[in-house]
């Protein structure tokens, strides 16, 4: 997570989620699902940098998300109503992440998302097409 102290605009948001998904290992970026904000108004343009299709869900349709409709209440209980990321420092942002990653959660059978990462990146076969 990134500290964003301005508005979300899809011009400020592009190149810093370019440089996010060209840091993942390229053997595990297949596919990007998101909802329909103003700030993946440029998904073409992170496709084209990063070789990674960006689709778009249906208007109302948060099935279409998988679990990131479970997953959004997380950080929920980190930021109180009202407060969002912009009223935390870089470095309380970075300990959000690493507490939530280093959490285990039911969809990856009680194993830590860090975990699953690592264990993607040592297999031999991860997610190779």
């Amino acid at each position: 997570m990134r500290h964003c102290r301005s508005k979300i605009r899809s011009e400020r948001v592009t190149p810093h989620l370019t440089r996010s998904f060209l840091g993942i290992p390229p053997q595990l970026r297949r596919t990007l699902t998101w909802d329909r904000g103003r700030e993946m108004a440029e998904h073409q343009a992170i496709t084209a940098e990063t070789g990674i299709p960006v689709y778009l869900c249906k208007p109302r349709s948060p099935w279409q998300r998988g679990t990131n409709e479970n997953t959004d209440r997380l950080p929920r209980q980190y930021f109180p109503k009202g407060a969002g990321p912009r009223t935390f420092s870089q470095a309380d942002l970075d300990a959000i992440v690493h507490e939530l990653n280093h959490r285990p959660r039911k969809t990856h059978g009680y194993r830590t998302p860090a975990e699953v990462h690592a264990d993607l990146l040592n297999s031999g076969d991860a997610l190779i097409t």
